[in-house]
């Protein structure tokens, strides 16, 4: 089987289509798994959670996608991300703020652990160095874990014996599933910020267990011009251009 990993759409339609169509192109997948932030920050959320909901049977909700549907305030937002989100909720449908409701936190599929932020907090915890990540470990039991939230592609490796390191994912960079405990993040589809701003996923393939990191370029500047035209912050829009 393989499965397409997806996460932080962000409501960037424009990167989203891209990525599918890179997913087409290298031979399809037999099913997609999205972890979390369909919406925020980008010009295009109803569409976003149009598409996804076309493709993608199994995801979990983000800490944008609970703030739009009014499960969570944004005081803890930035001002600019605060911004964007109450935009974005003054965009959603009655539908499309259920749909987003209903999204579970976390979700075991196999061997892995669907969460957006982490496991031990899904919405709001950001794993970027070897200690946060070592902490989770007891919070899921399934071999591997699935994050986003940091838009940044890296794996977490944690051996039997107390080893543990993190490894900075690019582009065809391939992880092989093996006994070690894993936490991968596969970076941000909608809003990258690892320095790179093309549009970042991966495809895991369980008969050769493996995990390969995909970039797409698409058309940033189209994507900018529709926040414009929106009123969206500028430094939403300037980043998207450096993928910071």
């Amino acid at each position: 089987m393989r499965i397409a990993i997806l996460a932080d759409i962000h409501a960037n339609l424009t990167a989203f289509e891209a990525v599918l169509a890179d997913v087409k192109s290298r031979g399809g997948v037999d099913e997609y798994w999205c972890l979390g932030d369909i919406v925020g920050y980008g010009p295009d959320p109803r569409e976003c959670i149009s598409l996804l909901q076309k493709v993608c049977k199994v995801c979990v909700v983000g800490n944008h996608d609970r703030a739009a549907a009014g499960k969570i305030d944004t005081s803890d937002f930035n001002p600019r991300a605060a911004e964007a989100n109450e935009w974005t909720a003054k965009q959603l449908s009655l539908q499309d703020i259920r749909y987003l409701s209903n999204l579970p936190l976390t979700i075991e599929k196999s061997e892995f652990t669907l969460a957006h932020g982490s496991p031990r907090d899904p919405i709001w915890e950001y794993l970027f160095s070897v200690i946060e990540a070592s902490e989770n470990l007891e919070a899921f039991s399934t071999p591997y874990c699935l994050v986003g939230h940091t838009h940044q592609p890296v794996v977490f490796t944690f051996s039997r014996f107390g080893d543990s390191k993190v490894t900075k994912l690019v582009h065809e960079s391939e992880v092989i599933l093996a006994e070690k405990r894993l936490i991968l993040n596969p970076g941000g589809i909608g809003q990258p910020r690892d320095g790179d701003p093309r549009a970042s996923y991966g495809i895991y393939d369980s008969s050769i267990r493996t995990f390969t990191l995909y970039r797409v370029p698409y058309d940033i500047k189209a994507v900018q011009a529709r926040m414009h035209e929106h009123g969206l912050p500028a430094m939403l829009i300037s980043r998207l251009e450096v993928g910071r």
